[in-house]
């Protein structure tokens, strides 16, 4: 793999992975810890629209997808902050419509249909230099903006009572984190894929939170062990000439099948930082 290193594509691959390990560590960590797993599967199905219409109309994939994915997002938290009881229902409805405007999207796009299996199952290793620098600029605003808010969102995420105790904007800060995390799928399922999109922003995510005692560790425990399993997916994908985004994920559900033999060993402090 090091001798790869030279093309610019596997450069490419390495570094978009390594972004998306930050991007998808942080995100991740807030989706666990805010019960928001199954919203992030809904978000990402129904981005499959947007690239559906990007398709279509000819857009560039992340302003296509991006916005598709945004208005799928918001309309799924306003379901989940005024009627939880149905949110589960109207997620998945969304999540099968995304999906089903996806496909007539594209069944109508004139010429050579688009390749799906390309956005199923990701293209680490065809992500052009231009996408590089929106996923570098677009990690650096998630990191300063969850920075920014990290007390309101740390007591957002483990007593809601409690956050509005202490007059946290808990609506406004639940729409904001629902934004930034429509924005991690959308870059997440260019590298590893539609399918494996969850996978990588829950199984590093729940590792961590398994072997730290604060929020902040648990971030950044997520985010080496994403590193950790793009560089080794990556080098798997290289030595056997198999998708990288399954060999990533697959490098993903190893390790935590191992951190379940290892056993729970979560310091007893709770989330207190």
């Amino acid at each position: 793999m090091i001798e790869l290193l030279q093309f610019d594509f596997m450069r490419h691959a390495l570094v978009a992975g390594l972004l998306v390990s930050v991007i998808c560590g942080v995100m991740g960590t807030l989706a666990v810890a805010n019960r928001m797993v199954f919203l992030a599967g809904g978000i990402a199905h129904a981005a499959y629209g947007g690239i559906g219409l990007a398709f279509l109309m000819r857009w560039p994939y992340l302003l296509g997808t991006l916005g598709f994915a945004l208005l799928a997002a918001l309309a799924m938290a306003a379901v989940s902050l005024n009627a939880k009881h149905r949110a589960d229902a109207v997620i998945g409805a969304i999540w099968a419509v995304g999906m089903a405007l996806g496909i007539l999207f594209i069944d109508l796009s004139p010429g050579y249909p688009v390749d799906l299996m390309s956005y199923l199952f990701g293209s680490i290793l065809a992500v052009p230099r231009a996408d590089l620098w929106v996923m570098l600029v677009t990690g650096i605003i998630i990191v300063v903006v969850v920075g920014c808010y990290y007390t309101d969102l740390l007591a957002l995420s483990y007593d809601e009572a409690f956050a509005r105790v202490r007059r946290v904007p808990v609506q406004p800060l639940y729409f904001l984190l629902v934004i930034l995390l429509a924005v991690a799928v959308v870059l997440t399922i260019r590298v590893v894929g539609l399918i494996l999109v969850i996978a990588l922003l829950t199984i590093a995510p729940f590792i961590a939170e398994r072997f730290t005692g604060s929020l902040l560790r648990m971030m950044a425990g997520a985010c080496v062990l994403n590193a950790l399993f793009t560089v080794c997916g990556l080098a798997l994908s290289v030595y056997f000439n198999l998708t990288a985004g399954a060999c990533i994920i697959l490098v993903a559900g190893a390790c935590f099948l191992l951190s379940l033999a290892i056993g729970r060993r979560r310091p007893s402090d709770g989330a207190a930082g």
